[in-house]
């Protein structure tokens, strides 16, 4: 049996750097599963990869996208179950590496078959949203399927859009499509879990930013303003330096919240992770074990 080898955890942790040393072990590949590295100029603030790192294992969707193209974990669970059908007829073992809890799930178990939006729908939702508000589409969406609003993050934009923009395309709710149901895969799945003491992975977190920072980050999202529309922005970092080249805030501020909200991510992906008793904890540090497990599974 054929083996994905799954290395996750938190933002910050530690994962490309284990990751890229597996894959020289392995000599098999890296599947990037970070949903924002996918896009093509967005390299200092999603930890992208370096050149050296890039260049020492075969990577796979790392900056593949254009910044205002579409994307889900619908179309990643597609993309990535046909490029892993061919690259399993060469290597016994590849590795998918990141921390996008979805599109960790989406290949691992499958997501539900919700429908891609299409254009019209997504363009029609989104004037709505910019000229009623959340807080009218959320109505509308109690109306539409009451049980998704009830069980929905309200707060949460991106979702209620999504499920309005289900609901308006397909004229049914969006409960409907969600099944719940995990796919068979033609591979086995271990899932090696990166993660450090709080406060140290908090301090990994700070000076990573600090190094963005130092690296050209505000040059970069200046480079973005011209698709600040595109989804691919709507994440930490993007959104607070955009705000000082608006003008609503100092660069020093923005620095702490890009800080503040990180480390909310991190823990928000533990929590997800944590329901999850599949997956074998590690510190980074402990390579020579996550190598002992690897090449022993399964035992």
């Amino acid at each position: 049996m054929k083996t994905l080898v799954v290395i996750l955890g938190p933002t910050g942790v530690g994962k490309t750097a284990v990751s890229v040393q597996m894959a020289r072990m392995l000599h098999c590949p890296i599947l990037n599963c970070d949903s924002r590295q996918l896009f093509q100029g967005l390299e200092i603030g999603t930890a992208t990869p370096t050149a050296e790192q890039l260049g020492s294992a075969e990577h796979y969707f790392v900056g593949s996208l254009d910044i205002d193209e579409y994307y889900s974990a619908a179309r990643y669970e597609a993309d990535a179950l046909v490029l892993l059908s061919r690259l399993f007829t060469k290597y016994d073992r590849v590795i998918l590496s990141g921390g996008s809890m979805l599109y960790i799930d989406a290949v691992c178990q499958g997501i539900d078959d919700i429908p891609t939006v299409d254009p019209a729908t997504r363009s029609l939702i989104k004037q709505r949203l910019a000229r009623e508000g959340l807080e009218s589409l959320v109505a509308d969406l109690e109306k539409r399927d009451p049980e998704y609003a009830a069980i929905v993050d309200r707060k949460n934009t991106r979702r209620v859009v999504h499920a309005l923009e289900i609901c308006e395309m397909t004229d049914r709710t969006y409960t409907s499509f969600r099944t719940r149901s995990q796919k068979r895969r033609p591979f086995s799945v271990l899932k090696i879990g990166l993660n450090r003491p709080r406060e140290e992975l908090f301090d990994c977190i700070n000076k990573r930013v600090d190094e963005m920072m130092k690296a050209g980050f505000l040059d970069e999202v200046r480079r973005m303003v011209p698709h600040r529309q595109a989804n691919a922005l709507n994440t930490v970092g993007y959104k607070e330096l955009l705000r000082v080249i608006d003008g609503e805030w100092e660069l020093p501020m923005a620095v702490e919240r890009i800080k503040k909200n990180t480390r909310v991510y991190a823990k928000k992906q533990l929590t997800w992770f944590a329901k999850d008793k599949d997956i074998h904890w590690f510190h980074p540090s402990q390579i020579d074990a996550i190598k002992t497990l690897i090449l022993t599974y399964p035992s």
